[in-house]
């Protein structure tokens, strides 16, 4: 996987760190029974509940540009199976993810936990609000898609700290952004195309 979809031509995902959690992590222990057979390949999976399990590109290409360090604290929005955060849990000091869909993230912090992830923290809420009281993050990183970007997270990320995010309607152009805070506010820079289920909750209303 790592060889041909992350590192290959027209990929070129460099990071040393990223690379190894991506292939130390067990991704197929993060789909469902159904789908371990395609757990390893190219593309975004079902996970039950109209979420998916993002392609391991796009996982990857997210996690390399937050720049992020051996110290770091970073919240992510949407935790889905919980291979996301985990990924990250191999990179940095503490991950902080909240999944609005409750069995979802039932079973995500199930899974985090019986795989070794002791320094994932857990959430059932909606995302869109983040985590103030453990804030501010070095970074966050956002998989799902809202029409723009959630003010409350603007609001709990550090100063000099990183957000990836993908915006735009669900059936629409949708864009991952990457943002960096200076002075107390972020510029968002388009990076890729991508599509992504929508952030549901305040976002949604």
């Amino acid at each position: 996987m790592v060889k041909n979809q992350i590192e290959g031509l027209g990929r070129d995902i460099s990071d040393k760190r990223v690379l190894a959690a991506m292939r130390s992590v067990p991704r197929h222990e993060f789909v469902p029974e159904a789908q371990r057979g395609e757990a390893y390949a190219d593309t975004a999976l079902p996970i039950g509940h109209g979420q998916t399990i993002s392609q391991p590109y796009i996982v990857a290409f997210m996690t390399e540009k937050l720049l992020a360090k051996p110290e770091d604290r970073v919240l992510e929005i949407g935790t889905g199976s919980g291979y996301q955060a985990a990924i990250l849990a191999k990179i940095v000091k503490e991950v902080y993810t909240i999944e609005i869909v409750e069995a979802l993230g039932k079973q995500a912090a199930s899974d985090l936990k019986r795989l070794g992830f002791t320094n994932v923290k857990t959430r059932i809420g909606d995302g869109y609000v983040g985590w103030p009281e453990a804030a501010p993050f070095d970074s966050i990183i956002v998989t799902c898609a809202p029409d723009k970007i959630p003010k409350p997270l603007v609001d709990q990320l550090k100063e000099g700290g990183r957000m990836i995010i993908p915006v735009g309607p669900e059936r629409g152009r949708q864009n991952l952004y990457l943002m960096q805070k200076t002075d107390g506010k972020v510029t968002p820079v388009a990076v890729l195309p991508v599509r992504f289920v929508p952030m549901t909750g305040e976002a949604g209303r």
